[in-house]
């Protein structure tokens, strides 16, 4: 049988290698330290009771909360199955298969490049500068030719670090009319001030991708959030999926967007940014650290010698973090996400025990 289908499948998509989520690797623990979720979970409660109807195209409600709660109007926002649904329609609406390109700037987010691949979109790759990781203006000035989509993580994951905001608007000035940069702003509640929202305004071309899965401790619902002018929100909804968010996650989501649940949600991002000091202060008195990277997430990024020991010795001890490795400029690091203050306790007894062996 495989014989006979194998000969059907896009050449594309034949030696794809699939992202590789935190729960598709696995693990087996306590202590979940590699998906960037939240350690604090919220409570909701529903009343929805009838399910024989379908749900709105984008719930009104839900559209009007994320709009009062961004600043902007509700014709700005499009919802989706959290920001990675943001990333899959921008390439389907503005890219040309075989034609058109995207650039990412890596070590980022590797959905970028596995959504390009599957939809067969050209991906040009300019790193960003080692160690501070910073975007190369220069070659991505030279390199725009074809280019229809710039993806830009803000903070960006893995590494943790904000962009320059003066290189952002120079990337914005330098592209308008003739590119999309698209803001990856799923950690921006741990540094809110940096958001890029108020230059909406200034820059057509500017579009930003924001979640509920982070900071407002809602990954299991998958809700996200396309923040663009009223033009490119339309071109959206054309190729959105007929019904993408279901009531229950509406009514879930809206809640998440009332008055008191946003102030929960600035303590839990206050408790998460002060565990994250703790555990920094922590982990520089460990002699098995090479370095720890500035962070504005909910995770750091650390480099360890002996990095591959730790990491097992930690998974075998149901202490599960994320290894990067293999990524571009990333020998030899770990990131770990925030956890609770006793998770982080427990993290560094099992590296201080490590080290002393």
């Amino acid at each position: 049988m495989k014989d006979k289908i194998t000969h059907l499948i896009r050449s594309n998509i034949k030696n794809l290698k699939p992202y590789q989520s935190a729960r598709r690797i696995g693990g087996n623990g306590d202590i979940w330290l590699n998906a960037n979720e939240s350690p604090i979970s919220p409570l909701f409660k529903t009343n929805i009771t009838s399910f024989n109807r379908y749900p709105e195209f984008q719930p009104n409600s839900l559209r009007i909360a994320y709009a009062e709660y961004a600043g902007l109007l509700k014709e700005q926002i499009l919802i989706t199955r959290g920001a990675d649904e943001g990333i899959d329609l921008l390439m389907k609406a503005f890219c040309d298969p075989k034609e058109d390109a995207i650039i990412y700037c890596p070590p980022t987010y590797d959905m970028y490049s596995i959504c390009a691949k599957i939809f067969n979109i050209r991906i040009k790759k300019i790193p960003t500068f080692k160690n501070t990781w910073q975007i190369d203006l220069e070659q991505i000035r030279l390199n725009l030719n074809k280019v229809k989509i710039i993806y830009i993580c803000n903070p960006n994951n893995p590494t943790g670090n904000l962009i320059s905001r003066k290189d952002l608007i120079t990337l914005l000035k330098l592209t308008l009319g003739s590119v999309l940069v698209v803001i990856d702003e799923a950690y921006i509640e741990f540094s809110i001030k940096d958001s890029m929202v108020n230059y909406l305004k200034d820059y057509p071309n500017l579009i930003i991708l924001r979640t509920l899965s982070k900071a407002f401790a809602l990954a299991a619902i998958r809700c996200g959030f396309i923040l663009a002018n009223k033009e490119i929100i339309n071109i959206l909804n054309k190729v959105i999926s007929p019904y993408p968010i279901s009531t229950i996650i509406s009514d879930i989501a809206t809640q998440s967007l009332s008055y008191n649940s946003i102030q929960n949600m600035k303590e839990r991002v206050l408790t998460i940014n002060l565990n994250r000091n703790w555990l920094v202060k922590e982990l520089k008195k460990i002699n098995l650290v090479e370095r720890i990277f500035n962070s504005h997430a909910n995770y750091i990024l650390v480099k360890f010698s002996m990095f591959e020991k730790i990491f097992n010795k930690l998974w075998q001890k149901g202490i599960i973090l994320r290894n990067q490795n293999h990524k571009i400029n990333l020998k030899k690091c770990l990131r770990i996400s925030i956890g609770s203050y006793l998770e982080c306790v427990n993290l560094i007894k099992e590296i201080q025990n490590f080290s002393n062996i």
